[in-house]
């Protein structure tokens, strides 16, 4: 089963679908009991930084994120949820989850497109990756194949983990991570058969890591049964 993070930012149920779509176990969860014995973290999100960040700390979700990293629990972050695993959002000046080197950038009113007209902020609609290192969780994937991109801030991680790029007035970061900690800027849930590959490849490496980790992998369940919902 997959863990889709209820932490009242939205989108939850668009990636739900998709799971369900694909024949994956899914649910969408805050309780603790539920993400630790989850083969895999699904952390998606739409809305402001400041305001997610808060609901995060309040609750207890944001220590529970990081024990749950830190044991090598397969997670992925979407929009939003990928923005605030790094250390820092120009968005309300909001200091994030810290879990990756890096921060969240603004687009610039500035930039140009490649025939030289200002850019749309939000950056929304469809658009391609160009894939930098080899990463599971796009295989299978056609390298001219689009995802689907709302956002109006991107993410600079540590230049290491940059998987892919993509291209809105400057080549912005648009794939990161290692080691099954993953996070995408643009929404796969959203962006049509690339999108449901890229779950699938997800959800494939979840369950070999679980099926890695022997009959005891998920038994943790931290503070099994404070808050959240199911």
């Amino acid at each position: 089963m997959l863990a889709i993070l209820d932490y009242k930012a939205g989108n939850q149920t668009s990636v739900l679908r998709a799971l369900r779509h694909l024949g994956i176990a899914g649910r969408i969860t805050a309780r603790d009991s539920d993400l630790f014995s989850a083969s895999g973290i699904i952390f998606p999100g739409v809305g402001a930084a400041g305001q997610a960040m808060r609901h995060l700390r309040e609750s207890g979700l944001a220590e529970v994120l990081r024990d749950l990293t830190e044991s090598g629990k397969p997670l992925l972050g979407i929009c939003l949820g990928c923005q605030i695993l790094l250390e820092h959002s120009d968005e309300g000046d909001t200091r994030t989850l810290g879990i990756i080197g890096g921060g969240c950038r603004r687009f610039s009113e500035d930039l140009r497109d490649e025939e030289g007209k200002p850019i749309n902020i939000p950056h929304m609609g469809w658009n391609s990756l160009r894939p930098l290192r080899d990463t599971p969780l796009l295989r299978g994937i056609d390298p001219g194949a689009e995802f689907y991109f709302v956002h109006a801030y991107y993410v600079e991680p540590e230049p290491e983990l940059v998987l892919a790029q993509t291209r809105h007035g400057l080549d912005f970061c648009s794939v990161y991570g290692k080691d099954g900690l993953w996070a995408v800027q643009f929404h796969p849930e959203k962006s049509g058969p690339a999108g449901l590959t890229l779950l699938r490849n997800f959800h494939r490496h979840c369950r070999n890591v679980k099926r890695q980790a022997g009959p005891d992998a998920g038994r943790e369940t931290g503070r099994a049964e404070e808050g959240g919902q199911c």
